[in-house]
């Protein structure tokens, strides 16, 4: 079925699958520009739908451009990133979207099931005027049918700048995944452009109908990290964990309009989630003031939002999403509570089925105290607390890296806070 995009200021046709979507209503040309935000039942351009439709249907609006952010040891840095302006009107995106770049970008939580209308808008360099950079979103990890959706330059779209582009995927596979952007990769990655996303299994939602039929060992209202067919995948409480690193020089030299340093890249800042320890245990979104994205009268552009602190209450269990979208080198991460591994890159971590499929094939999980990942990769671990009481770490055992640049006893470690149950409670 055809479905309309906009590149660049013109309108295109591509092929795509799903359902049509609505026109939107009359926008202001002089305001909006090409800022054509696609999303079903959405009338007025702010991709939230204003009329029912499929509650499969999911619609986000993410603005890339740049900003600033905050290492621990009080150094701000200079980024290009993504921020999350669904809801916005589209006469106002430009506006809202400068200089509001998040680190890690606006975490992306899907079900399986689900169609997903993203719409990316390009709301170009506050800080560095010069640059005309396009930008694209590429779902690392997705099994994407359309390459045209991929995000790779070569091959799909980029946006310019003052334009918008609807990326649209149908939602087939659960697990850990992330996203960046592709376009000169190395620079926008290094950068910032990094995000959180994830899939939630079918599983979560089975209702023993006959078209959803639960798993054995399933308990209805738990939550599963896949569709494992036993209720092996069990948690309770997840917490996202993006491993990223920054080599301030690079950065200053984008900032300050100077060559860039591929070959000599050194990260000195190690982080989870867009922030080094103790920053990584603060759990209030991390503000970067510049003079737009304050605006009078108004709250500050948040530029860290996503905190690395894990709670929890003793007994139970601690799903981990780790991910790395690092382009220098591998970490490791450890636990000073055991990890059991039950996924690796969006593929749970089990053998094949003896037949066809009526039942679950071997697991292969493992049980660890510490998780090697390059760039690309994600791992799903559980924590069990069951007889825990106090504050244990998450950690990299590359002990360089527990700093802030020059700053030590910081870096790549947050906190895990195990409590103790109510009185009364199992």
């Amino acid at each position: 079925m055809n479905r309309p995009l906009v590149l660049g200021m013109g309108l295109v046709t591509l092929l795509a699958a799903g359902p049509p979507v609505a026109a939107q209503g009359p926008l202001d040309p002089q305001r909006s520009g090409s800022i054509f935000v696609q999303c079903p039942g959405d009338t007025n351009g702010d991709a939230v739908p204003d009329t029912d439709i499929d509650p499969n249907v999911k619609c986000m609006h993410l603005a890339g451009g740049d900003g600033k952010v905050t290492m621990a040891d009080g150094t701000e840095l200079y980024i290009f990133s993504f921020s999350d302006v669904t809801g916005v009107p589209p006469a106002d995106v430009m506006d809202v979207g400068a200089l509001a770049a998040n680190f890690t970008a606006p975490t992306i939580r899907l079900k399986e099931g689900q169609d997903f209308y993203l719409n990316l808008t390009n709301v170009g360099m506050v800080l560095r005027p010069d640059l005309s950079d396009p930008h694209s979103v590429h779902f690392h990890g997705f099994p994407q049918a359309a390459p045209v959706f991929d995000g790779t330059p070569e091959t799909s779209i980029a946006v310019n700048q003052a334009s918008t582009l609807t990326y649209y995927y149908q939602i087939i596979e659960p697990g850990t995944y992330m996203y960046h952007c592709h376009v000169e990769a190395t620079e926008h990655m290094q950068m910032g452009m990094l995000g959180n996303l994830y899939v939630e299994p079918r599983q979560n939602e089975c209702d023993n109908s006959v078209l959803n039929p639960c798993p054995a060992g399933h308990v209805t209202g738990n939550k599963y990290v896949y569709n494992d067919g036993d209720g092996s995948t069990g948690y309770d409480v997840e917490y996202p964990v993006q491993i990223g690193s920054f080599d301030p020089e690079f950065h200053n030299a984008s900032e300050t309009v100077q060559p860039l340093p591929f070959a000599i890249m050194r990260d000195r800042y190690a982080m989870l989630n867009g922030r080094g320890y103790p920053d990584t245990i603060n759990p209030d979104p991390i503000v970067t003031p510049t003079d737009r994205n304050c605006r009078p009268g108004g709250p500050c552009s948040p530029s860290q939002p996503v905190h690395s602190l894990i709670t929890a209450t003793a007994g139970q269990r601690v799903l981990l999403r780790i991910s790395s979208l690092v382009t220098t080198r591998f970490y490791t991460l450890a636990s000073t509570i055991p990890m059991k591994v039950v996924g690796h890159n969006a593929r749970l971590h089990r053998g094949p089925s003896p037949d066809g499929g009526l039942t679950p094939g071997s697991d292969l999980y493992y049980t660890t105290n510490s998780v090697t990942l390059g760039g690309g990769e994600a791992i799903d671990v559980i924590l069990e607390t069951a007889g825990l009481d106090g504050t244990y770490l998450l950690y990299t055992t590359n002990l360089n890296y527990l700093s802030n640049d020059a700053q030590d006893f910081g870096g790549m470690m947050t906190e895990i806070r195990i409590g103790a149950p109510a009185p009364g409670v199992p």
